[in-house]
């Protein structure tokens, strides 16, 4: 039943609006407009849950690692991309970033923490710097910045604890918790164009 519930809800995710984290027009805001953020945006979402999904089936250190890194990298790029340091195809990462995660988490992928933490850390540049470049005209830039990472850690938990009990769950949950990453790197592919 769970499996089923997962798949359901990665199906209404992937069916809903394609709209994007990054294209948020707000034109002011701060801490609480910059948690919200993250939600609004489902390329955002699924990514932040998968990162907690895959830590959770890495286990050991990668479960509190891999998650800290995205944020701490997430918050470098919008440092690059509000420092007007350029980086190339920014959507085509985030496109990216949801298919090898979906793969990873599809195939529950076992990388030893540091590689885990080295690719995460990679697609967690392109979020952050999406942000930072789109940040509301008005925004302060230190509580939007706090409230987006915030939002993002607990996704981040959310999915670890998805995980978690998909993990208890026994086979069919497991096997749910693998069609979400299959639904996840579909919604890569979306974004990418190829399907």
């Amino acid at each position: 039943m769970k499996a089923i519930r997962a798949i359901g809800t990665a199906a209404v995710l992937l069916l809903t609006s394609t709209a994007q984290a990054h294209t948020f027009g707000a034109t002011g805001g701060g801490l609480a407009q910059g948690f919200a953020h993250p939600f609004l945006g489902l390329d955002h979402l699924l990514a932040m849950l998968a990162v907690g999904l895959w830590a959770a089936q890495l286990g050991g250190r990668a479960r509190w690692a891999v998650p800290a890194t995205f944020v701490a990298m997430m918050a470098v790029g919008g440092m690059l991309a509000l420092a007007g340091v350029a980086l190339p195809r920014v959507e085509a990462g985030i496109a990216v970033s949801l298919l090898v995660l979906g793969l990873l988490i599809a195939t529950a992928a076992r990388l030893p923490t540091w590689v885990g933490a080295t690719v995460v850390g990679t697609f967690a540049l392109f979020h952050g710097h999406a942000h930072g470049s789109e940040l509301p005209m008005q925004a302060s830039e230190l509580g939007y910045g706090i409230g987006i990472l915030a939002a993002s850690a607990l996704l981040h938990a959310v999915g670890l604890s998805l995980a978690w009990m998909a993990q208890r769950g026994g086979v069919v949950a497991q096997r749910g918790l693998r069609v979400t990453g299959v639904a996840i790197a579909a919604g890569g592919l979306l974004m990418l164009g190829v399907l």
